[in-house]
């Protein structure tokens, strides 16, 4: 079979340095600037530098060189209409991809160039993370700040400390406030390694870091389908991406960041904000929220899967009803946009093409329930007299039912799985009650931030969902 080759030279000048060559960035970032090179034109070449890389030799997965940078994306799932979509767009902005284990003089090379304008990272949640052993002359350094730090400090020096040689930071890693995070790691380098303070300086005045939230599911190669896809491309390509229709990215920063990316008249789901924060808020509520609440009751009521889960009349009505009527009402966002992005949701969770095990996305639902969902309930009881949602309370007792351990085979912290383990025996003999179950799972503050027996009636809502579920089982309780 044919392999994918350029038959032309490189031709874009050098404009992004991408830390990440993961699936996520190429089906994410590079596909959308091969389309804002194509639409406005951006005229972007983007070099991946590969964060992890530094053992001597490199590394020995291959480079995207083998086939000149390009790659394919292949975009399936369900567009605004709910009809089936499927698009291939071969990617070819990426000029070429630098593992610094055997190519650390090239990647410091970067910094001297002058068209070099944008970097942009995904390194996972750990990857914006410093230490002490770093050092300068480290080549490489073991962390992706200490190569950073490197790169703009070589940038520093070659263009004598030039505004106008500043860099704009793109960090993608999904932490809060994740562009002044890079920001104070790589100042942490810089005094570490005791640069000129005018470096410091240089990185305040001239560097720009925004802070970013990505949202879509990017499933890498679908080797499931690899015959048909060579079939309908007429090419083998080992690097193809799947990735969802829908997808969004927001940058927190100055407007001049949008003007430089030439997002004007691209059509992309791009979004240019003073503050990221609500945007944050709407993807935890609805979307992660959304996964949350639908998981332990489409287990208790039999299904295995989030696609036939919403496509379920019971459990998919709940959860529409539940996202509708108890998730968007406690968040602070105009309630037209709250309602398209939930329809949004919905679509991806019925997306034929990706198969989300419901067994998969309640690994540590504990941690989750605390950050997407608990901080509705409470909002929903403060803007109602007190009055509980009623869904998001039995998603919570659904998920105390699924912790007996009969169900999945569950995965939690141990200290979680050991208080269940220990607390519904108890229940299951009669030597405990129901309500001494829910209150003692209530008051623990080191999940919830604080005792919630102290919330009027929830203990007690609980409590009642928790009986019903027992004697009524789950899905009689969705209507």
């Amino acid at each position: 079979m044919q392999q994918l080759k350029r038959s032309a030279p490189y031709a874009l000048p050098i404009k992004i340095l991408q830390f990440g060559q993961g699936n996520f960035m190429r089906g994410f970032f590079d596909w959308q600037v091969d389309l804002l090179n194509e639409r406005t034109g951006l005229d972007a070449g983007v070099v991946i530098v590969r964060p992890r890389g530094g053992k001597p030799g490199g590394n020995s997965a291959p480079l995207l060189d083998t086939q000149d940078g390009l790659f394919t994306v292949l975009v399936r799932g369900l567009d605004e209409a709910g009809q089936p979509v499927k698009d291939y767009r071969t990617v070819e902005c990426v000029q070429r991809e630098i593992d610094p284990g055997s190519g650390w003089a090239d990647y410091l090379a970067l910094a001297r160039n002058p068209d070099l304008r944008f970097v942009v990272s995904n390194t996972t949640e750990a990857g914006i993370a410093v230490n002490d052993t770093d050092r300068l002359d480290d080549a490489p350094p073991s962390t992706f700040p200490a190569k950073l730090t490197q790169l703009l400090a070589k940038r520093f020096e070659a263009f004598g400390g030039a505004r106008d040689k500043g860099l704009v930071l793109l960090p993608c890693e999904l932490i809060d406030q994740n562009g002044p995070a890079l920001k104070k790691a790589v100042l942490h380098f810089a005094r570490l390694w005791q640069l000129d303070p005018a470096f410091d300086a240089w990185i305040e005045g001239a560097c720009t870091f925004c802070s970013t939230l990505v949202d879509r599911i990017v499933t890498g190669y679908p080797a499931g389908d690899a015959d048909s896809i060579r079939q309908e491309l007429g090419y083998d390509d080992p690097f193809l991406v799947a990735a969802e229709y829908y997808y969004l990215f927001v940058i927190q920063g100055p407007s001049w960041v949008g003007d430089e990316l030439k997002l004007e008249g691209s059509k992309l789901n791009v979004k240019l904000v003073d503050d990221i924060t609500p945007y944050k808020k709407r993807k935890v509520g609805i979307l992660n929220g959304g996964h949350t609440t639908l998981v332990p009751v489409a287990l208790l009521a039999g299904l295995e899967a989030v696609g036939p889960s919403v496509d379920d009349a019971a459990v998919g009505a709940f959860l529409r009803a539940a996202i509708a009527d108890e998730i968007i009402p406690a968040l602070e966002m105009d309630r037209e946009e709250l309602d398209a992005f939930a329809v949004d949701v919905l679509l991806r969770f019925r997306n034929p093409s990706i198969h989300h095990r419901l067994a998969s996305i309640a690994l540590n639902s504990w941690s989750k329930f605390a950050a997407r969902v608990m901080p509705q309930i409470l909002r929903y009881a403060e803007l109602n007299d007190g009055r509980l949602p009623r869904r998001l309370v039995l998603a919570l007792a659904a998920t105390m039912v699924l912790y007996r351990g009969d169900v999945i085979e569950l995965a939690d912290d141990p200290a979680i799985l050991a208080w269940f383990k220990d607390a519904w025996p108890k229940v299951d003999s009669g030597e405990q009650s129901m309500a001494r179950l829910a209150s003692g799972w209530l008051a623990n503050a080191a999940l919830w931030g604080r005792d919630l027996n102290a919330v009027p009636g929830l203990a007690g809502a609980v409590t009642a969902a928790l009986e019903r579920i027992r004697e009524q089982g789950i899905r009689p309780l969705l209507g």
